[in-house]
């Protein structure tokens, strides 16, 4: 996201291009000693492994009993490594305005995950899509829709390791039938990155690519997702089309690191004319409005049908028009116009149905008027990654005074509450913890490119740091003599599972799905890991 969009956190660094590596490339250059988190510490046996294969106490990451859920495993086999005695800062001031996918980035600042799985974290909340098959109002299908595009991105939250870039050729499944869906996704290209999906069920597809841009601007990292998110709807022959918002990551220098998503989200139905507008809101001026999200439903004549409000990180709600419009005059609000649809994620992500009181937006606008030279309407959107003027690593706070409550709103999706030894595992939700679970007899299943077979994803997950850095270089060095040998012979490289054509509502290429995936022949999977 869908992701996470990340996923949605996008995959910040990690690439394998031995030209651009920004002198990052060792992983001694920016460690002193690590140590496993104070919070619960890594047990002796799990330690340093040498040698050139996965011995078999890391071959395995099937939990005890007791750490099982309703699916998979509740928790990681050790927890993190602590990132104190690591300095972020030393690595990216050599990086500043670079294009980040290009850089090489120690393995102790991942997370055990590929980017691929963290699309498939898109999927937590699928049972939003089978609502919105079964609904019959179209008005509710869209807000439903809505809700299953913010919810993709709630596990983005305090997600600030960054996951491994995938190899070209990678792929990653995921069978869900307690929930009844299927996901495939793959590696399609290099350079450009770019990551290919394709969800399915009885009620719906989902289907996508995500192409990540990722810069460093001195104090944040900025990231712009490319590529398009399309839903169907079986029932109803309904497609419904997206991109995601930009994100930005602050005090890479000094500070506790923190994280927002801003923009505008524009979800459209092409058959019934609908659209859902979205703003992912920044943490602006006064630093009260982190996370949150605002916008309408409208019809094909603009007209104004629901309004919608949240937080990315928490809840959607919805609310007939004429009860928001009462409450906003009962309580003294007033709103700046919603961005016109087909505004950019970017260009708008400060002018939203922003619910400021009446002298506070005033006071704004005199501000914006004096250092512009324009009027209300001039109001120009965001034009940099640092929203908010706090002090070198300061931290804004969501005010809850203000939150809306419109009566006679409609909870359309609320966040599953992570658990809460969380931050001892990279901040996963339940969901991302059995992602990369290899369950017993899942090996024989699988292509020979799944995720869960990453040998250097699966040391950092066992604790072994050492080893998961020395087996991420061979498989980058493996990558780059791949590359090299496909060149010298002309080979082209050619997706197994994706193919490159016109979508048919974006107009756009888009990476499509062949269908060839379950037929389960592998016999032509190449040899990447």
């Amino acid at each position: 996201m869908l992701a996470s969009i990340a996923e949605y956190l996008y995959s910040y660094g990690g690439g394998s291009s031995s030209s651009s590596q920004c002198n990052a490339s060792e992983q001694h250059n920016c460690r002193r000693e690590a140590s496993p988190s104070s919070d619960n510490q890594v047990p002796a046996e799990v330690g340093a492994t040498k040698g050139d294969t996965m011995p078999e106490e890391l071959s395995s990451s099937l939990p005890k009993e007791k750490d099982r859920g309703f699916w998979g495993r509740t928790r990681l086999p050790v927890p993190m490594f602590s990132k104190n005695d690591f300095s972020l800062w030393s690595i990216l001031k050599q990086c500043i305005g670079k294009e980040l996918s290009k850089i090489t980035m120690p393995v102790v600042f991942n997370e055990p995950l590929s980017f691929l799985q963290r699309i498939s974290e898109n999927m937590e909340y699928s049972h939003l899509l089978v609502q919105a098959d079964e609904a019959t109002d179209p008005i509710d299908r869209i807000e439903l829709v809505t809700a299953f595009a913010v919810s993709a991105l709630s596990s983005n939250l305090e997600r600030l390791s960054k996951p491994f870039n995938p190899l070209l050729g990678e792929t990653y499944e995921l069978v869900r039938d307690d929930v009844g869906f299927r996901m495939v996704c793959e590696q399609v290209s290099h350079h450009p990155p770019v990551s290919a999906f394709h969800a399915e069920s009885s009620h719906f597809k989902v289907h996508g690519s995500v192409y990540p841009k990722l810069k460093f601007w001195g104090k944040s990292i900025e990231i712009k997702p490319e590529g398009h998110l399309t839903v169907d709807l079986l029932s109803h022959g309904e497609s419904y089309t997206w991109t995601n918002v930009n994100c930005c990551i602050h005090n890479i220098i000094v500070g506790k690191l923190w994280f927002e998503q801003y923009g505008v989200m524009e979800i459209v139905c092409q058959k019934s004319g609908l659209t859902s507008s979205l703003t992912f809101k920044q943490a602006g001026w006064f630093y009260k409005d982190l996370h949150r999200i605002e916008g309408f439903i409208f019809d094909k004549q603009k007209s104004r049908l629901r309004f919608l409000y949240g937080k990315w990180t928490d809840y959607l709600k919805a609310a007939p028009v004429a009860e928001y419009e009462e409450y906003m005059q009962t309580h003294n609000f007033r709103a700046p116009e919603q961005p016109p649809l087909g505004t950019s994620t970017s260009a708008s992500a400060g002018a939203s149905p922003a619910h400021t009181p009446k002298r506070m937006y005033a006071k704004l606008n005199s501000l914006t008027r004096s250092l512009t030279g324009g009027s209300q309407g001039d109001m120009p959107g965001p034009k940099s990654p640092e929203p908010c003027d706090l002090d070198d690593g300061e931290i804004p706070k969501s005010d809850s005074t203000y939150s809306l409550d419109i009566p006679n709103s409609r909870l359309l999706w609320r966040v599953t509450p992570r658990p809460e030894y969380a931050a001892q595992y990279y901040n996963f939700t339940l969901f991302a913890m059995a992602l990369n679970e290899m369950e017993e007899g899942m090996e024989k299943e699988l292509p020979p490119t799944d995720c869960r077979l990453r040998p250097d994803m699966r040391r950092l997950e066992a604790g072994d740091l050492d080893g998961a850095a020395a087996e991420k270089n061979r498989l980058e060095e493996k990558q780059r003599e791949a590359r090299k040998h496909r060149k010298k012979h002309k080979d082209i490289w050619e997706p197994r599972w994706f193919r490159h054509m016109k979508g048919a509502h974006s107009h756009e290429d888009e990476w499509l799905f062949n269908d060839k995936y379950w037929d389960r022949d592998f016999t032509s999977s190449p040899d990447i890991f």
